[in-house]
């Protein structure tokens, strides 16, 4: 946990050397690094996470007094309480005030071990938001015509995540490749791979999505393992040139520092909620071991037909306008090897099987993006605050 930023408010009417000791005692019992600055304000917001320390009752109008700069900086705010000398009903005034006038906060309150988790939870949520802030994301070569659904309000996404949306041409790709003959197999497709590394060099990106099926025609290959091994590299790296899973991607990537695989359900049993998800390529960083095949539907090319180990997993998916999103836990069961599905198959078993209605009426999108591990409760932490 990075250095956590605790701001004090205390009434006069208190003794401050009984306080300070009690505050001592306190904050030494969470076991979290913070840097204390009692009543100087001043530098409130600049880390990631910030706490107030409302140490004492009677601390409403000093509160008050303070919310105009405080609440410049667009973080929740987060009241942190011990329950002694009337701090926990001060706290209360003073959410409740907040809530009056539609900004965001959260009591800190309970057992030292509660409060040192809750706060883990919200610096690590706070650190990846700033993560976000200043990527710059491409597009390269537009969605795929059939992705209908699957476009982002620039505007919202550049305001709310401070990702700057770059739209670049797939010609752009095509002039990096220069005049060589692009072989139709996996040295081909290592050329793609260079050639989309020169692109992510030029417009300085940290990930980006490509209208991938395009290559079929021009190039007669494949970005399957061009994306498999820029997403092991770190970089975001989504397919068919779907915004909003690039976003979902990213998202994973700043809060976890892992891949997360794009991929579309094939089969929904929407009675136990156990689901067949498929796609062409998935990073390499999350499969025990993978094989080359040909790309899918046009049988040519380079596909990946990767085997994740089984084990919790998370599904995800964000909206391109940010109004709604999807998150369920459940199980890699095992993967497969279908001759009539795209070549990397993952059968995952929903913990809540009622959570497979949603994608047979209200789904966002056809593609989803997969994760190991139970990431649920990060993932609901950075989504339904605030931006």
């Amino acid at each position: 946990m990075a250095n956590v930023s605790i701001y004090t408010l205390t009434s006069q009417l208190h003794d401050e050397q009984t306080v300070a000791a009690s505050t001592r005692e306190f904050l030494n019992s969470l076991d979290i690094n913070h840097d204390l600055y009692q009543e100087d304000f001043s530098t409130y917001g600049q880390a990631p996470l910030s706490l107030i320390y409302v140490r004492t009752g009677g601390t409403e109008g000093i509160f008050k007094t303070l919310l105009p700069q405080i609440g410049q900086t667009r973080q929740p705010i987060l009241l942190l309480t011990s329950g002694t000398s009337n701090s926990l009903a001060a706290s209360m005034e003073i959410l409740s005030y907040l809530q009056q006038h539609h900004l965001h906060g959260e009591i800190l309150h309970g057992t030292p071990q509660y409060i040192h988790q809750r706060i883990s939870e919200l610096e690590r949520v706070a650190v990846a938001r700033r993560k976000l802030h200043g990527t710059r994301l491409g597009i390269i070569g537009k969605p795929s015509d059939w992705l209908i659904s699957s476009e982002a309000d620039y505007d919202v996404v550049r305001h709310k995540l401070g990702i700057e949306l770059v739209d670049i041409s797939l010609d752009e790709v095509l002039k990096a490749l220069g005049t060589t003959q692009i072989d139709k197999g996996k040295e081909g497709a290592m050329c793609i791979y260079e050639a989309l590394k020169k692109v992510v060099t030029d417009h300085q990106l940290q990930g980006f999505t490509l209208r991938c099926f395009d290559l079929l025609s021009v190039l007669r290959n494949t970005g399957c393992l061009a994306l498999a091994k820029l997403n092991a590299e770190g970089l975001v790296a989504g397919c068919e040139g779907d915004v909003p899973a690039m976003l979902s991607m990213m998202v994973v990537r700043s809060l976890f520092g892992i891949s997360g695989f794009q991929a579309n359900p094939a089969h929904i049993n929407s009675e136990t909620g156990e689901m067949l998800l498929a796609h062409c390529t998935i990073p390499l960083d999350m499969v025990s071991r993978y094989e080359l095949d040909t790309h899918f539907e046009s049988g040519i090319g380079v596909g990946i037909r990767g085997y994740m180990p089984e084990g919790p997993v998370t599904l995800f998916k964000l909206a391109g306008d940010l109004s709604r999103h999807f998150i369920a836990e459940g199980q890699l069961l095992r993967c497969e090897a279908r001759p009539n599905l795209c070549r990397t198959q993952t059968v995952v078993q929903l913990s809540n099987p009622s959570m497979a209605q949603y994608f047979l009426t209200h789904p966002i999108g056809n593609h989803h993006i997969l994760m190991p591990g139970h990431c649920q409760t990060l993932l609901e932490e950075m989504v339904n605050g605030e931006w």
